[in-house]
């Protein structure tokens, strides 16, 4: 008995090498069969890969269909948390901007009433010309753009170039299809302001740097952060009331005013076209430099 159990347990080993041999010999005859029909006829082997995709297609959309299901749903409710906080950041705006309209509705009537009983004019309708800016020539000696309009279009030297939330500068060259804009923060820029509540008088002169200086204000006057800072209108030059900025810090040689104007996102500027006097008008000449006309204009037109 013992002999014969011996013998039992001897059998499967030759067996299993033969099976180990014969598999690794099936392998190796169907990685070569495959081979051969690979390089022997290509069209085949194309056929049974877009047979084989289009039969797997279906199971792997399956499978991807519960997964995509759940990513949507996530995606769902994690936008409509940002919705809802944006609809009440929406909803408080509204109800601020609409106590802003009664009050600006309120205002506006009693400013009409007003203008009747002082026998004024009534202001001067303006018209728009939107431009592309087409080059940025800014600089350590030059603040200035070129935009896509020209003489065709309406631009005349010393029209008023506006951003999106203010003043930007005025035109200082023009071309026939093209013109240049002289930035509120070059050197060369010198525009009368009215500034705070009080609207007192001052110069925005540029420096070249991205804050505006307010000079020539009279020495009494302290202006605070905050001020809003708008055109006057002196010198003709700008209409009255165009915004600029608010004044952003005080120091020694005065106060630095932060422009409205987003520059690092200025892609079109309006050119502002009104009834007011030219350039020329105001006593400049068409081939005098208009950086020299600046000075000259508004060094008159400043403040006492």
């Amino acid at each position: 008995m013992h002999n014969r159990a011996q013998s039992v347990a001897r059998i499967p080993t030759p067996l299993r090498a033969w099976a180990q041999r014969l598999g690794v010999t099936f392998l190796l005859l169907c990685a070569f069969g495959l081979t051969i029909v690979s390089r022997s006829d290509q069209g085949t082997i194309q056929q049974a890969r877009i047979a084989l995709t289009d039969a797997v297609a279906p199971i792997l959309a399956a499978i991807s269909s519960p997964i995509s299901t759940v990513e949507d749903a996530v995606n769902a409710v994690s936008e409509l948390s940002h919705l809802r906080a944006e609809n009440a950041a929406l909803r408080a705006d509204n109800a601020r901007l609409a106590g802003w309209y009664q009050q600006a509705e309120t205002l506006k009537a009693e400013n009409s009433v007003l203008r009747r009983m002082l026998n004024v004019p009534d202001q001067t309708e303006y018209r728009y010309v939107t431009a592309q800016v087409i080059a940025d020539v800014r600089g350590p000696f030059l603040h200035s753009v070129v935009i896509q309009a020209g003489q065709a279009d309406g631009a005349v030297i010393g029209l008023p170039a506006l951003g999106e939330q203010g003043l930007a500068g005025r035109v200082a060259q023009v071309g026939d299809r093209a013109s240049r804009v002289l930035l509120i923060t070059d050197i060369n820029s010198r525009i009368p302001v009215l500034v705070g509540d009080g609207r007192e008088r001052a110069i925005l002169a540029g420096d070249n740097s991205p804050f505006p200086r307010l000079v020539f204000g009279s020495q009494d006057i302290e202006f605070m952060p905050g001020d809003r800072v708008v055109t006057s209108g002196h010198g003709g030059l700008f209409p009255r009331g165009l915004s600029i900025g608010t004044v952003e810090s005080l120091d020694d040689k005065g106060a630095r005013v932060r422009p409205s104007v987003d520059w690092a996102h200025m892609e079109y500027l309006r050119l502002l076209q009104s009834q007011l006097p030219s350039f020329e008008q105001l006593g400049g000449a068409a081939d005098v430099s208009p950086m020299v006309g600046d000075r000259l204009t508004l060094s008159a037109a400043a403040p006492r």
